[in-house]
């Protein structure tokens, strides 16, 4: 089926890169392939992308450049972004993640992986609006349409997996989500990934929030929720 979401494909191997552009058209995206750093931030300055593939370990500039310089410029900060791993070192993938990268692939990897993880990170984000107060003032607004979030009015920036977590606890607020419900909420149900991965998104989401991080609480060796003062209603 058909979409009309672009992606770039940003990965210098050649035999991989060849099977990630096969397993995408099958799926239905548009994909452009560069094997670069540099050439993935020359595509990116002119061209618009849904999603970016991307390859950490690159000639040149690196994947984890790459990311720090999409995550700096306005046109680019939201794009989601998935790193392609060889390795799969909890080092480097929470290094990307905080970075801004949305998700990540451990090499090797199988087509179906692969099209799910897209298919996710894409998906996120879709239906969703809430503005919540609390007692001490703080308020928080999440904007679906534009993918932004707002604490006091004030636009903040957050990555796509930053995004899909604050709206998956604003959803049930005072419920204690443990760490394997977050990641099945905002990952799929089949992904096998670290809780540390939660714990990153969590420590970064409330350093974006600033005082309406407090909010965000943690329940010692069970998970995160907010505070049951906190509501939430769709708009």
């Amino acid at each position: 089926m058909a979409t009309d979401k672009s992606i770039l494909v940003v990965e210098d191997e050649q035999e991989i890169a060849e099977l990630i552009l096969l397993h995408l058209e099958r799926a239905g995206f548009s994909s452009t392939l560069v094997s670069t750093g540099e050439a993935a931030i020359g595509h990116l300055e002119k061209c618009d992308v849904d999603l970016v593939l991307l390859d950490l370990m690159l000639p040149g500039i690196d994947g984890f450049e790459v990311c720090r310089r999409m995550k700096w410029e306005p046109r680019t900060r939201q794009i989601p972004i998935i790193m392609l791993t060889a390795c799969g070192e909890e080092t480097d993938i929470v290094c990307g993640l905080e970075l801004g990268a949305d998700d990540y692939i451990v090499k090797p990897f199988s087509a179906g992986v692969l099209v799910a993880r897209v298919r996710s990170v894409l998906r996120r984000g879709a239906d969703f609006q809430a503005r919540a107060t609390s007692p001490n003032g703080g308020m928080i607004q999440i904007d679906a349409d534009r993918f932004e979030v707002r604490v006091e009015g004030s636009p903040i920036k957050v990555t796509a997996g930053e995004y899909q977590i604050l709206k998956y606890l604003a959803s049930r607020p005072g419920f204690v989500r443990t760490r394997q419900q977050i990641i099945e909420a905002t990952h799929g149900k089949y992904v096998v990934m670290s809780s540390r991965t939660i714990d990153v998104h969590i420590t970064a989401l409330r350093r974006k929030l600033g005082k309406a991080g407090v909010l965000i609480e943690t329940i010692r060796g069970v998970g995160y929720r907010l505070e049951e003062d906190f509501r939430a209603e769709s708009t």
